[in-house]
């Protein structure tokens, strides 16, 4: 193995990423990881160090999608400029794993939160911001992305033990199976497990709402003094300080991506991932009479007879409902989209046809 390779290892290049990037034609010597997206400028690191980069015009013109742009996580292709700290992107390798949610007051759009992941850490506190619903909105789109889900319930101090008992049980009757670590940054609970938990090589991402103490768990993981957290409120919340997602390399060789809270986290298409997520649910859809059954009013609907013998939750019955509207109005949302985009480029290629002729 080269030293070139050793490096990218670090930042979790594998035989997977080296055979496309062979495919493509690219060599190893033009990989990068994107670390960071500050508008049209990105940071990079590769086996030298870090470097800044704009995406080429080629890339921009025939890739315009938002889910096509690269994001934190993403490795890429760089030509480097006349200036050696400057480069072009010119090519992104597939991804494995991604997690994305709808943009933010868009209806057909999508956001991509970050990259070839290996694990999606949801953190929630137990003091306020606990809520289930919200809880499986996050693990549906990180099962649908591919990645592992691991919870975690920070702020286990600002709490009585048996309100933390009664969220765990909450939790697993609700179905979910991802495992689930209570955490304290005031008592250090859970800290040393977390650290056990990430992987030299293995990227981790955090999200979760502002508050939940997100940045203060990476000044632990740092060794405290890189990010700083405000102070903390009368209500025991503090207030996240991350103005950007950003890859962090830890010393113990885990890469970690730290996020901006997300109070919002918008549904994109995941039927594999509420299927994934609500698996009691998916099970017992099998033994429906119909297959394309909607499981509101159908005669012989297996999940509506457990409903209504108590075998399953109905508030977790209804947030799958709500989950599976949201994300199919999206999808159709999104393929109308790229209908009038279709029938937009067909007209313009059209316009063009006729001012030739004339």
């Amino acid at each position: 193995m080269s030293n070139r390779q050793s490096e990218l290892e670090k930042l979790g290049w594998n035989e997977r990423l080296e055979r496309l990037a062979a495919l493509q034609g690219q060599s190893i010597d033009a990989v990068a990881r994107v670390a960071a997206v500050d508008r049209d400028q990105l940071l990079l690191l590769n086996d030298k160090g870090a470097l800044r980069a704009k995406l080429s015009g080629s890339y921009l013109h025939h890739h315009r999608r938002p889910e096509e742009l690269p994001c934190v996580g993403d490795w890429v292709c760089v030509e480097k400029g006349t200036n050696d700290d400057f480069g072009l992107i010119h090519a992104m390798l597939e991804r494995r794993t991604s997690l994305c949610r709808r943009a933010v007051g868009g209806i057909s759009e999508s956001q991509m939160i970050a990259a070839n992941i290996d694990y999606v850490i949801i953190v929630q506190s137990c003091h306020f911001d606990f809520n289930l619903n919200r809880l499986q909105r996050y693990l549906v789109m990180v099962t649908e992305g591919g990645a592992t889900p691991f919870i975690l319930l920070t702020k286990t101090d600002l709490v009585e033990p048996d309100v933390l008992t009664a969220q765990l049980a909450q939790i697993r009757a609700a179905g979910i199976t991802a495992p689930v670590l209570p955490l304290s940054n005031v008592t250090e609970e859970g800290i040393d497990e977390l650290k056990r938990n990430l992987l030299p090589g293995l990227t981790y991402c955090l999200v979760g709402s502002s508050g939940v103490g997100k940045s203060t768990i990476i000044n632990e993981l740092l060794g405290r003094g890189r990010l700083e957290t405000q102070d903390v409120s009368a209500t025991g919340e503090g207030k996240h300080t991350t103005v950007r997602r950003e890859l962090i390399l830890l010393a113990n060789g885990a890469l970690v991506i730290d996020n901006p809270g997300m109070r919002e986290f918008g549904m994109v298409a995941a039927e594999n991932g509420i299927g994934g997520s609500f698996i009691d649910i998916n099970v017992l859809a099998s033994g429906c009479r119909y297959r394309d059954c909607t499981h509101t009013s159908e005669p012989g609907c297996a999940v509506l007879d457990a409903l209504s013998a108590g075998a399953i939750d109905q508030e977790n019955y209804q947030n799958y409902l709500k989950l599976k509207e949201e994300a199919e109005f999206y999808q159709m949302s999104h393929a109308e989209k790229r209908k009038k985009d279709r029938d937009f480029g067909k007209f313009i290629k059209s316009a063009k046809k006729d001012l030739r002729r004339d």
